[in-house]
């Protein structure tokens, strides 16, 4: 079948939502249409724009403009492709790890706390390894937070400590055991070749040697973090991009109950 022919049955399709064959939303219900972005190690030039656009059709795309191209430098360019998918998922048979629990306020948090664990609560965390960025752990401890969620240092019941960036993990268990924390939060930003995978597999298996694993509730975070990951690498819980301190919290304080880390 010819671009053409998929690109007539697309304006055709029934425009009713169908959640087994889930498509991208653009203008119209079940259009396919989606934005790729990209670079090239080619100059800037039409071959290079007949280069992306073949690539974006290898990738199942029709109707295909290359909308935007620019050089990065000599050798290497951007380009911004726009077309319609012509794949589809089945929504109905997808089924992911999150974390459950039912998320508190900041005051709920602390009835919580004084109700079940009764004393303040010890959350360390920390950007470990050769991570510099701190956005994701000031957002969830700092006392300002973020987006209108006050971080973990302002909670009453919480006795929260940020540790900054480019925390070598065994300062970081270091000052678990000082602190005598109960639970632990990583964030990590940068993935380049799974990096992050390494330094957080390599902060469980410190936690272990010094016999402290199950003593604390562990906790990761981060652009490229899911709950699934997370669990599959040791930890209690993942949490991604658009959680804040209270969902934090809500999970490690119900796990600390749970476990009765009290």
């Amino acid at each position: 079948m010819s671009a053409g022919q998929y690109s007539l049955e697309i304006k055709e399709f029934d425009k009713n939502l169908d959640l087994t064959k889930l498509k991208p939303y653009g203008d119209t219900m079940n259009d396919g249409k989606v934005q790729v972005s990209f670079t090239l190690p080619v100059e800037d030039n039409d071959r290079g724009v007949e280069a992306a656009i073949r690539l974006a059709r290898s990738m199942g795309l029709i109707d295909i403009n290359c909308a935007h191209h620019r050089s990065l430098d000599k050798e290497f360019t951007f380009y911004v492709v726009y077309g319609s998918l012509l794949h589809s998922v089945n929504y109905e048979e997808i089924h992911v790890q999150t974390v459950e629990v039912e998320i508190m306020d900041m005051e709920q948090v602390g009835e919580y706390i004084k109700e079940n664990i009764k004393r303040k609560v010890v959350i360390i965390g920390a950007s470990t390894g050769s991570d510099a960025h701190t956005v994701g752990i000031d957002a969830i401890i700092n006392i300002k937070g973020f987006a209108g969620h006050y971080g973990l240092e302002r909670y009453p019941m919480i006795e929260a400590y940020n540790l900054g960036s480019q925390v070598e993990n065994e300062e970081f268990v270091r000052k678990a055991i000082e602190l005598k924390a109960d639970v632990l939060l990583v964030s990590q930003t940068v993935t380049q070749k799974d990096i992050h995978i390494k330094n957080l597999t390599n902060l469980v298996e410190l936690l272990e040697a010094e016999g402290i694993r199950d003593k604390v509730v562990l906790i990761c975070g981060g652009p490229r973090i899911t709950h699934e990951l997370a669990k599959e690498l040791g930890y209690d819980a993942g949490f991604g991009p658009g959680k804040f301190a209270g969902d934090v919290a809500s999970f490690a304080i119900t796990e600390m109950v749970k476990r009765e880390k009290v």
